[in-house]
């Protein structure tokens, strides 16, 4: 029983960090010189460049509060 609680509590912590990364870390996605996030899209190349992300993008239905 005490290994089940130990292995319970691991998992709760180990979800907190994964929590905190996530949230902290500004970027999601990184592919070489191409980095996107909830905000903006950037690329880097000869001439760095960002974009801001579209209000019409798949992910803003999913989050937003109706």
């Amino acid at each position: 029983m005490l290994l089940l609680l130990l292995g319970i509590i691991v998992l709760h912590v180990t979800v907190l960090v994964l929590l905190f990364v996530s949230t902290i870390v500004s970027q999601w996605l990184v592919n070489g010189g191409h980095t996107a996030d909830l905000w903006q899209n950037c690329t880097s190349g000869s001439v760095f460049h960002c974009l801001t992300s579209s209000t019409n993008g798949e992910c803003f239905p999913a989050i937003r509060a109706v």
